[in-house]
């Protein structure tokens, strides 16, 4: 299968701040709904980089994620729709979207676009969103844990099949993505709820991420008793969420986070297509 070319359209420094302000009017209202519900959450990733290096976010980021245990994730994606306002914001997962085809799920800005680029294909609506992230018990015995990387890596392969086929840079691994993606989508995501079931009935102390790379040099994204404590950083002039362990998450994740990567190392993730609010849509080129 021929490589297909990826489009990217560039935003400006408004237009990435303005994008990053919409990322936290969603972000405020996950923490409204989580605080109005006893749900437990965390900043994470970049958005708690951000905080701690920032106290908002990173000048770069388009991303904004937020984790929980698998038991409070299930609890927001139950509720969340019913308990916002349905003209602006909705939640989307596996579950509830047909073609969709990640291990977590999103909460969406309607009348926006975010067209991320090489997904354009995919059969459901991608608007402007935030990431919410669930983590899952894994192994803490280091070889059962490598097998259970093992396992998550097939599984993300598998549902990143669909975009790898057509824009990953190896010839020999599109056609291996080619047949990957033959596998029934619902299989595979029935599959991936019943390994997060079984591993989290068991008495594991480890967490992580279950379709992302855990941390170089880490078979875990963490310790479950990290997401018992939880405090509060600022983020943007607001007070927000995070595990009180957070430099250990973050010297984890990141090494030495405080000191600011070079331009060339900084990472985003870029749209061939957007629309801000009330905003013309900007279409990117190869």
């Amino acid at each position: 299968m021929r490589k297909k070319e990826i489009k990217i359209a560039e935003l400006s420094k408004e237009q990435l701040r303005e994008l990053q302000m919409i990322q936290l009017d969603i972000l405020l209202e996950a923490d409204r709904v989580c605080k109005e519900n006893g749900i437990k959450y965390s900043l994470s990733s970049g958005t708690l980089l951000g905080a701690v290096r920032h106290k908002g976010c990173i000048p770069w980021d388009d991303d904004t994620d937020i984790e929980l245990l698998r038991s409070e994730y299930e609890k927001f994606a139950k509720i969340f729709d019913d308990a916002t306002d349905s003209t602006k914001y909705y939640f989307q997962d596996a579950d509830n979207t047909p073609g969709y085809r990640w291990g977590y799920g999103k909460i969406r800005r309607k009348n926006t676009l975010w067209l991320r680029s090489g997904q354009e294909h995919l059969p459901f609506n991608q608007e402007i969103c935030i990431d919410i992230i669930p983590l899952d018990k894994v192994p803490d015995n280091i070889i059962a844990s490598r097998f259970h990387n093992l396992h998550c890596f097939i599984i993300r392969k598998i549902m990143w099949s669909e975009v790898g086929k057509y824009y990953d840079d190896n010839p020999f691994y599109r056609i291996l993505y080619c047949i990957m993606s033959k596998i029934p989508l619902s299989s595979v995501i029935n599959h991936y709820h019943r390994f997060t079931e079984i591993n989290n009935k068991k008495d594991y102390k480890h967490i992580r991420f279950m379709t992302y790379p855990t941390p170089r040099g880490s078979d875990h994204n963490g310790e479950i008793e990290w997401y018992n404590s939880f405090t509060e950083l600022v983020y943007e002039g607001k007070m927000l969420r995070t595990i009180t362990e957070y430099d250990d998450y973050l010297r984890q994740k990141y090494g030495d986070y405080m000191t600011i990567p070079p331009e060339n190392e900084r990472r985003n993730s870029p749209a061939s297509k957007f629309q801000l609010l009330d905003d013309n849509s900007t279409e990117g080129k190869v």
